[in-house]
């Protein structure tokens, strides 16, 4: 099989004037910035870009561009901040014995690619493997494409931790080794999670994901868990009330989720191919299929052929409207959304599968200008304690997406973007569509 070229910082160069793995000056001229910092636009603008950060951000008519500058024509363009995939992953470095064969630096280094490809410019990765963090030290320092990682480490789950000893333990271990939190999964026992978030605000890492059966969601809020992914926590607790008291039940716990500062990642389009409610047939004609590897090509089509999980509905269209309207409540009250789709799982291509996402975040109540920040602003407030990103201002993370039209009109506008930078690194919209054609190639063999 032909190799698939791997991405170094070498094959950025194409995609700028000047060389971008050095500290040098970036310009977006004449450009309508959309900052994020509240729903506006702020028009014919200049963006000045000094290695990885924002230096400055002026009325073009204000300013005299630095010389020897590399310089991007935004006239009639809308540059927005990157978005974030919340609750993604990336595949294994170094896989076991066990691993499947197409786990490879192949499929690592373009499921980072694909991420970029979309907008895609950081990545909260919620399920680590063995040398994932010297992976991310490469990808945040520049000398591998790829969005900003953030990585939880390896799962607690009811098959890793079989005591709240061992869980204790665990929680050290992670901190130590320098993982940015803890990824829960369901099987815990009351007593285990309890002993791992214990130890978590004790040694100070935040721990998110599932909620397991034996906590229940009300109990993994008032526990401090950061983050609770998928909504399906809320839905098993609401599922046993009535219509009337489930709504009174949804506003309590909704309450309770605000007073705890939790942050939701909805991952609705997932979780309705996970429950089956789903149409099948047309995700099989999905054509951002042709960037992935045969063999998960075919888990997709083997689950959509016949769809079993522990999640599956036996009213699959009941429960995702009740995801829709936990959603909605969630987000008229004021509930910390992030924008997230569990890829690569089920049909959801790295990248890609944020373009999925955003029309079922559009029908759970959502705003276009609330959908973009749960992936921008929202995700920089979520890091502040990392690092300034998720808007456009000076001081803050040169990660943008350059678009023909304005996307609080009209999303499609991101996925149709002219180019993405990531740590003031610029992939042109000719160098990206390149790099695709040659994965799709490398998987179509």
């Amino acid at each position: 099989m032909k190799k698939l070229i791997l991405l170094s910082i070498s094959l950025i160069l194409t995609a700028c004037s000047s060389d971008p793995s050095q500290d040098t000056i970036t310009v977006f001229t004449n450009v309508n910035v959309i900052p994020m910092d509240s729903e506006q636009v702020l028009m014919d603008q200049t963006v000045i870009i000094d290695g990885d950060r924002i230096v400055d951000l002026v009325p073009s008519d204000e300013i005299t561009l630095p010389p020897g500058a590399a310089i991007i024509d935004g006239s009639g363009k809308y540059l927005m901040p990157g978005l974030a995939e919340m609750h993604g992953h990336v595949p294994p470095t170094d896989p076991g014995p066990d691993t499947p064969d197409y786990f490879d630096d192949e499929y690592v280094e373009s499921t980072l690619f694909l991420y970029i490809s979309a907008g895609i410019t950081t990545v909260r990765g919620m399920l680590g493997y063995e040398n994932q963090l010297e992976l991310k030290d490469r990808v945040n320092s520049g000398e591998l494409v790829g969005p900003n990682l953030y990585l939880a480490g390896p799962s607690f789950n009811g098959n890793t931790i079989s005591s709240p000893e061992q869980a204790a333990e665990r929680v050290r271990e992670h901190k130590e080794e320098g993982w940015d939190l803890l990824k829960v999964h369901p099987g815990l026992s009351l007593e285990e999670y309890d002993a791992m978030a214990e130890t978590a605000h004790e040694v100070g890492i935040t721990f998110g994901g599932h909620v397991p059966e034996e906590v229940g969601v009300i109990h993994a809020i008032e526990s401090g868990q950061i983050t609770i992914d998928h909504v399906d926590g809320y839905v098993n607790y609401l599922q046993q009330f009535g219509n009337e008291e489930m709504e009174e039940k949804l506003a309590e716990v909704i309450q309770l989720t605000k007073e705890h500062n939790v942050w939701i990642v909805p991952t609705m389009a997932l979780w309705e191919t996970i429950i089956g409610a789903a149409d099948f047939e047309t995700m099989k004609q999905y054509d951002e299929l042709k960037y992935i590897p045969k063999a998960v090509k075919q888990n997709y089509f083997n689950f959509a052929d016949n769809p079993q999980s522990g999640y599956t509905s036996e009213n699959p269209q009941a429960h995702a409207e009740l995801r829709r309207q936990i959603l909605d409540e969630m987000n008229k009250a004021g509930v910390k959304i992030l924008m997230g789709t569990d890829a690569p799982q089920l049909f959801s291509v790295p990248g890609f599968s944020i373009h999925r996402e955003l029309p079922h975040m559009k029908a759970g109540g959502m705003s276009n200008y609330e959908i973009i920040k749960s992936g921008t602003k929202n995700v920089g407030e979520y890091f502040a304690q990392q690092d300034d990103f998720g808007t456009i201002a000076e001081g803050q993370r040169a990660d943008l997406i350059l678009l023909a039209g304005n996307p609080m009109e009209d999303l499609s506008h991101i996925q149709n973007h002219l180019g993405v930078m990531v740590q003031g690194k610029w992939y042109s919209r000719e160098m990206i569509d390149n790099k695709l054609k040659e994965i799709e190639a490398y998987y179509a063999e």
